[in-house]
């Protein structure tokens, strides 16, 4: 029998495109699972670049015709509701995802394909289970779905200080790969504790004159940052952007793949990604966290600064999950 669940809950809206002042508390009708589907009550729900450039207007996917918009990519809570086909996750179960494009988890409930949920790693606190799925599964893809990193090779991760950033140098050195890091100075000693071989201070030295030939290029960055990158990669290599799509001129010039790309919601994937976080192999770092009703607060930090780390909601404070 499902949990009981009340008819409207709150959830933070854009309801307009603009900045902090056009996020909403409203309260909404809790999502119904579909075929496929579970109801998750939220306990935590990272803030991400996207939700910024979602509210501000600036995310190509989501436009006027969608609002209003609830936000919130990442998740982490308990099943509460299954729909047809999703009796796979029991009730209570206790689960993190990234939900994908639609309705986000800045709200007290959120609905999710049973496909994209990973169960919460027991040892980490809700806060923690809550940062790792979009930021985590973004850098394993861009790694290796499209990158095709291997163990042996060399990897220039541009901007590697950002919650992205942090996640692909430790999976990068997971696997055997050797990890080369542009982020600022005050980030060196972090950065090789996550597993950098070296790092380039981008405000000291330019990448290009430091790093040698690499075989890919991670670019978190964008921009003539982008550009300036073709002159390290090897011929047959690549280079991986999240941001803007590569040159394929300059590609073909060097013999390389070139590829941007958006990251999609994978369960399995996650899952495999918990597991390293179980084992204590990947470390998840949480720089602050809200509280719900001070959400719009996260917003404003969010677009202060470049965060080393990820920033957290809490919909409801637990020890560990």
């Amino acid at each position: 029998m499902d949990a009981d669940v009340p008819n409207t809950m709150l959830a933070w809206r854009v309801t307009r495109f603009g900045g902090v002042e056009a996020l909403r508390q409203e309260s909404v009708p809790v999502p119904e699972p579909g075929r496929g589907e579970v109801l998750i009550e939220v306990q935590a729900a990272a803030l991400n670049p996207v939700d910024l450039k979602t509210l501000q207007g600036r995310y190509p996917l989501i436009s006027q015709d969608d609002l209003p918009f609830t936000l919130g990519r990442d998740v982490a809570g308990v099943v509460v509701r299954r729909g047809e086909g999703a009796q796979a996750w029991p009730l209570g179960a206790r689960v993190c995802a990234f939900v994908g494009q639609g309705q986000g988890a800045l709200a007290d409930y959120v609905v999710a394909p049973a496909t994209v949920l990973a169960g919460a790693p027991a040892k980490c606190a809700v806060d923690a289970a809550g940062a790792i799925p979009l930021a985590a599964l973004t850098a394993w893809q861009g790694l290796f779905d499209h990158g095709k990193l291997q163990s042996g090779e060399r990897v220039l991760i541009q901007g590697a200080s950002g919650g992205v950033g942090r996640f692909a140098v430790q999976f990068a050195r997971h696997c055997g790969a050797r990890v080369v890091a542009t982020a600022s100075a005050g980030e060196r000693a972090s950065l090789m504790a996550l597993g950098a071989t070296e790092v380039i201070d981008y405000h000291a030295q330019r990448f290009e004159d430091a790093t040698g030939e690499v075989d890919l290029v991670f670019d978190l960055v964008g921009g003539a940052t982008q550009e300036r990158s073709w002159q390290v990669v090897k011929n047959g290599g690549a280079l991986v952007s999240t941001l803007s799509e590569p040159s394929q001129a300059e590609a073909a010039r060097h013999g390389a793949r070139a590829t941007r790309y958006t990251a999609r919601p994978d369960g399995a994937q996650l899952a495999h990604i918990v597991d390293l976080v179980e084992k204590g192999a990947v470390k998840v770092e949480v720089v602050e966290r809200f509280d719900f009703d001070d959400a719009p607060r996260g917003f404003e930090r969010l677009a202060a600064s470049h965060l080393h780390g990820k920033l957290v909601v809490m919909r409801e404070w637990h020890d560990a999950l």
